[in-house]
């Protein structure tokens, strides 16, 4: 019991376990053999304020320098992106993005405070690498860093591949109702409100409990 306690205190142990059974999974599905990871990953003493701030950014921004997506929330895959696309569901991250210091202390204000230095440090030039256009960094001043209704809900969108019922509350308890024991379903499951569009719930896949 004591081993297992100090493995699940442990980031190293912990990393360790995700990218070896990551590493075997992907070389038994392409039939290769070998290391996948480059190295080991980083564990870094941030100092709070500009310098935490700034480190989450840098990180926010990968996918932008990569080219991969114009937009930092666009990218499922990083603390913004969580954010924006679930709402920071379950409260699986710290809400402060490192803002705390800047004297902002309510969510919505640091949320719009962090989008609005993370657009201006990713409109910078930096050679060789992707940046945030400046139209869409005019597009973000424009709207005061605010997220409007309309993309809040095509951030939202996923809930219509990661559900299995969406609607009004009464529609989807209906639903539910209708269907549940076709389903391997085995208790009750309550609709949750999709956050950023009044009055639209949705329910999870009845198969996954």
């Amino acid at each position: 019991l004591e081993e297992y306690r100090e493995r699940f205190c442990s980031l190293s142990a912990y990393v360790k376990d995700i990218k070896q059974r990551f590493s075997c999974f992907y070389n038994k599905r392409k039939k290769r053999k070998g290391t996948l990871w480059g190295e080991r990953f980083k564990s870094v003493i941030v100092e709070q304020g500009n310098t935490l701030v700034h480190c989450l950014a840098y990180i926010d921004l990968n996918a932008v320098r990569a080219g991969i997506v114009k937009r930092p929330e666009d990218y499922r895959w990083c603390s913004i992106g969580y954010h924006i696309q679930t709402g920071n569901k379950d409260g699986f991250l710290s809400s402060d993005l490192g803002t705390p210091d800047f004297g902002v202390d309510d969510a919505a204000t640091q949320l719009k405070t962090y989008r609005e230095y993370l657009y201006h440090i990713g409109a910078i030039d930096k050679r060789g690498k992707a940046k945030i256009s400046r139209k869409v960094l005019e597009e973000e001043t424009t709207e005061g860093y605010e997220m409007n209704r309309l993309r809040r809900f095509r951030y939202r969108s996923r809930y219509f591949t990661d559900s299995g019922i969406i609607g009004s509350r009464a529609f989807v308890e209906t639903q539910y109702e209708t269907f549940k024991d076709h389903f391997r379903s085995t208790r009750g499951k309550i609709p949750k409100r999709v956050k950023g569009i009044e009055g639209m719930y949705s329910l999870k896949r009845l198969a996954e409990d």
